[in-house]
């Protein structure tokens, strides 16, 4: 029964894209179809296979205890406000944010994000019958933020169709970044689940977004991309310093949408509460039917409606600090289809850092973006909530 649930989910979802298609007659289904093979088999081999499964617990391992590197800094910085049992978030989960920013701002530098990003693209590309551009932006966004992964391709944005840049943005709205999976993971969401929903951002990315806007334009030939690592850096230590202000900006930036967005949601709640309901009981209902279709126990499928809600409405953050408070309680496999399909940066405010950062990138581009981000943020959300489908299903077998 959950099997045939997490099909009818995956078609749902597919079938929400096609309606909001801008030319539903261009989909290529077919790419579609290798697409959801590609994300099955992909899933089974890190989700079921032995060797898989020991590759995502060694990154795992691996990651956090690089993560881990920046508690030192931040002893040093906050003392016992970070070493005590006080629960301060901008510290306590977003502080490792600003050493994973200048770790992989260094990364960066160095070449090492976009030679695996290259290579890991043109495979992507010639799987999926995407352009490097667009191919190579989708798997950065396995590393990079949403308006981080662009400047790897900033000089070629101008040339690119709006199928093109759409990805782009479905892509960076379905995805994560190594500098914030610390925040994340802070939290108390297991790694795993992070890594295993990285992996899937960039066929889901692909596969949703050739739905919404299918390639209809013709496409201007780029061969032989080349990525721009160096930005305006002059050396690693440059690139260090600026990627730990980006992380620092990053907190600022976090902790202020938070406060800003709990506020309000509070006061909206105030108001509610004279009709004896509130925005997280009507979050439940609305998203719902994706926890009905993931195959979550019924007592789960309103909370995982709640979390999807505060998601996409607020901020991952708010969703993945209410699901670490009920974690201990789900069942693993419950657990792990929850925060897969809350990762991404899919939310409101995020429309307005794509339309900021990318446009800043690409000036000509500002108007297109701001005709497509709406639909892209829709798009990003599934990306995730496919994972979660597809995952469900390989948990079942």
């Amino acid at each position: 029964m959950k099997l045939l649930l997490n099909v009818v989910g995956i078609l749902l979802v597919l079938a929400i894209s096609w309606l909001i298609s801008w030319d539903r007659k261009s989909v290529k289904w077919k790419n579609v179809g290798v697409a959801l093979i590609t994300e099955l088999i992909i899933a089974i081999i890190i989700v079921k296979i032995p060797i898989g499964q020991k590759i995502i617990t060694l990154l795992s391992n691996g990651l956090t205890a690089v993560i881990n590197c920046g508690n030192e800094g931040l002893t040093f910085v906050f003392g016992d406000l970070f070493t005590s049992d006080m629960s301060i978030f901008i510290i306590k989960s977003l502080g490792n944010i600003i050493f994973v920013s200048a770790f992989v701002s260094v990364l960066y530098y160095l070449g090492v994000i976009g030679f695996v990003v290259k290579w890991i693209g043109k495979a992507v590309g010639r799987l999926m019958g995407t352009t490097e551009v667009e191919s190579f932006v989708a798997v950065a966004n396995m590393f990079l933020g949403h308006t981080d992964s662009p400047i790897l391709v900033s000089k070629y944005l101008k040339d690119l169709t709006d199928s093109e840049i759409f990805l782009i943005l479905v892509s960076g709205m379905g995805s994560m970044s190594a500098s914030i999976l610390g925040g994340y993971h802070a939290l108390g969401i297991p790694m795993e689940y992070l890594l295993i929903a990285s992996a899937m951002v960039p066929i889901g990315s692909i596969m949703i977004s050739k739905i919404i806007s299918p390639q209809t334009e013709q496409v201007k030939s780029i061969t032989d991309v080349k990525m721009d690592n160096k930005g305006n850096n002059t050396n690693a230590i440059d690139a260090l310093a600026e990627g730990a202000n980006t992380g620092m900006q990053m907190v600022i930036s976090i902790g202020a949408s938070i406060v800003g967005f709990v506020g309000i949601v509070a006061v909206i709640n105030l108001i509610l509460g004279m009709f004896h309901v509130n925005l997280a009981q009507i979050f439940s209902y609305v998203f719902a039917p994706f926890g009905y279709f993931m195959g979550l126990d019924t007592q789960n499928v309103l909370f995982e409606g709640t979390l999807l809600g505060n998601k996409v409405i607020l901020n991952e953050f708010v969703a993945f600090q209410e699901l670490s408070t009920k974690l201990s309680t789900l069942d693993p496999r419950t657990g792990m289809i929850c925060a897969i399909s809350l990762c991404g940066f899919a939310n409101l405010s995020s429309m307005g850092m794509c339309i900021g950062g990318i446009g800043v990138l690409c000036p000509e581009k500002r108007g297109t973006i701001s005709r497509l981000v709406f639909r892209s943020m829709i798009g990003g959300a599934f990306v995730s909530i496919t994972s979660a489908l597809i995952v469900s299903m390989v948990t079942l077998f």
